[in-house]
């Protein structure tokens, strides 16, 4: 805190034992929990609220002011949880007066040069690889993963547990537990090697597997599958919400993959 390089506002509330680096700059109405590392060259604007142990690494920008026109000033924030690390160059942009913020859960990893438009809701445990970018109002739920260059359409729902790989664009909602790939975005099969390592069990698995080739291979629409979901597999948290995800799109979920060849 005694770095005579850096730029911090008088008004910013820093904790104990946060490092600042040289050439960084922190605005106003900036609040910074214990323990956290902010980089060189980084800015942090008005309304940021950053958690403990996180980790900022040089060049990102927190809590800039949406790109959307229709942005009047509102004060609005960015809240970030604890341990979570922002590499170099990512964006992190503040909400509008649709949700008037934009939040990043705890243990998250924000890979280099990505970006997480406004009034984004990003769940904990998310890994987002290099360059994905979120538009806003996106909604992200827990342990999600995006691989490099996805780029999510805005009102767009990620359910938890899922995985989109490289060079993605996301134009529907993709459900929980799914892996996401192609194009245009289709599911390819559950994300079992990412449940595994979640600790979730074989018949656990076999389950949510089940659910979805009623949704996805049996060539029934989503009205159709939802019902015979519903009626033949028993109630559990899993079922519940996959249900629930679907009842809930607003863009629609993403199709099914069907070879041309």
């Amino acid at each position: 805190m005694n770095q005579p390089l850096a730029y911090i506002h008088p008004g910013a509330k820093i904790s104990k034992n946060v490092v600042v680096e040289p050439f960084t700059t922190i605005h106003n109405n900036v609040v910074i929990g214990d323990g956290t590392w902010i980089g060189s060259n980084v800015t942090i604007m008005e309304g940021a609220r950053i958690g403990k142990n996180c980790n900022i690494f040089p060049g990102a920008v927190i809590s800039a002011p949406p790109q959307d026109l229709k942005y009047e000033g509102e004060d609005t924030t960015v809240i970030i949880g604890n341990n979570t690390t922002i590499r170099e160059c990512a964006t992190i942009h503040k909400g509008t007066s649709d949700r008037m913020k934009t939040v990043i859960g705890d243990n998250c990893l924000i890979m280099a040069y990505c970006h997480v438009a406004h009034d984004c809701l990003v769940g904990n445990n998310c890994i987002f690889s290099n360059n994905s970018t979120l538009a806003g109002h996106v909604t992200i739920g827990d342990n999600v993963i995006l691989a490099g260059l996805v780029a999510v359409h805005q009102f767009v729902s990620i359910g938890r547990h899922a995985f989109v790989t490289g060079g993605s664009l996301v134009r529907k909602d993709v459900p929980p537990f799914v892996k996401a790939a192609r194009e245009p975005l289709s599911y390819v099969g559950i994300n079992s090697v990412g449940l595994r390592r979640r600790n979730f069990e074989s018949d656990k698995i076999r389950e949510i597997q089940n659910i979805y080739r009623i949704l996805y291979q049996k060539n029934y629409n989503n009205t159709q599958a939802v019902q015979i979901i519903e009626a033949e597999m028993e109630a559990t948290p899993e079922r519940d919400e996959i249900l629930q995800f679907i009842r809930d799109s607003q863009r629609g979920i993403m199709k099914g993959y069907f070879s041309t060849n």
